[in-house]
């Protein structure tokens, strides 16, 4: 099957190309400050231009996003005034967002059955535009001056098209339909509740998708699924721990 691009221009620039699941990336930031209490029940939300400087995003994003949180209740638009938060939860905001830690546990736990074998289809299987498209995530999740919300977004993407390596759309499918519930919504939040240096848990996840990088490079199939493993278990073992932390 033909992958479907997952990288668009920004808007004003066509040499910059920003992975096409930002707006859901900035939702989940967005509704994670509003979970977490950084935003309360009557604050208003930063004015649209803050937030397109602080996440590297575009108007559009930032419109996407707040009409998405409209949609579900958390957020009002005042016109003339701002957008304000008037609610702190809802029951399901998105199939996609995650909830808690423990429910990043579980999908972690759904990944290891299924992304495990997907690494290994996918380096026998890809093709040199795939793996160009890998590369290309790579080089955002490397990148120390990407946004949360495009780390994040790239994340998936890398994620994304090893699904559609395998040449197989039902595994496909399956990453597409968990979407960004795949990468856990506060990645240095993560860190901090592991007690783990932000610098050396961000230089952990790097290498971690290097490696799986370079053995579906190499096609390596037995090497990309240990690459895979590996890192979906440190992410488990990270979040465990992260997760008795919380609850202590």
């Amino acid at each position: 099957m033909n992958p479907t691009p997952i990288f668009e221009p920004a808007e004003g620039d066509s040499s910059i190309r920003r992975p096409r699941n930002l707006t859901l990336a900035l939702v989940n930031i967005l509704t994670g400050m509003i979970e977490d209490g950084q935003l309360k029940v009557g604050d208003k939300l930063p004015p649209e231009k803050h937030i397109t400087q602080e996440h590297r995003v575009s108007r559009t994003v930032v419109r996407e996003a707040i009409s998405h949180l409209q949609s579900h209740g958390l957020v009002e638009t005042r016109h003339g005034i701002g957008t304000f938060v008037v609610r702190q939860r809802v029951d399901q905001i998105d199939p996609q967002a995650d909830r808690t830690l423990g429910d990043v546990m579980a999908v972690i736990e759904l990944r290891i059955g299924i992304e495990v074998d997907s690494a290994g289809l996918a380096a026998l299987r890809r093709t040199e535009d795939q793996l160009a498209r890998m590369q290309q995530a790579l080089s955002i999740i490397e990148d120390p001056t990407a946004s949360r919300a495009e780390a994040a977004a790239a994340d998936f993407d890398f994620h994304q098209q090893i699904a559609l390596a395998t040449d197989n759309r039902y595994f496909a499918d399956i990453t597409e339909h968990l979407g960004l519930t795949l990468i856990p919504r506060n990645r240095l939040d993560s860190a901090a509740l592991a007690n783990t240096a932000i610098e050396d848990y961000s230089g952990r996840l790097r290498q971690e998708h290097h490696d799986i990088y370079a053995t579906i490079a190499n096609r390596d199939s037995d090497g990309a699924k240990a690459a895979m493993r590996r890192h979906l278990s440190n992410i488990r073992e990270r979040l465990r721990v992260a997760y008795e932390r919380q609850g202590s």
